[in-house]
């Protein structure tokens, strides 16, 4: 499912970083060794047919990486 985020992300907290994440390994060979950090927020989403929705979205962020693999999680 293509989306874009329209706006800010509210509620940002972090769910995990280091080796609490489970796919480290996969993130450092797919992106670069860096200090990641699994995060979600509440955001508007929008889809490719034009509609939106609010969200929980929940990603992967490295200091000098930026945001990778955003994903849905929930609507709200």
């Amino acid at each position: 499912m293509y989306f874009k985020i329209s706006g800010e992300i509210s509620g940002v907290e972090t769910i995990a970083q280091g080796t609490s994440i489970r796919c480290l390994g996969r993130l450092h060979k797919a992106y670069g060794i860096g200090n990641w950090k699994k995060k979600k927020g509440v955001a508007t989403v929008v889809f490719e047919d034009g509609a939106s929705a609010r969200a929980e979205v929940h990603w992967y962020e490295a200091h000098g990486i930026g945001k990778m693999e955003m994903k849905i999680k929930e609507f709200i």
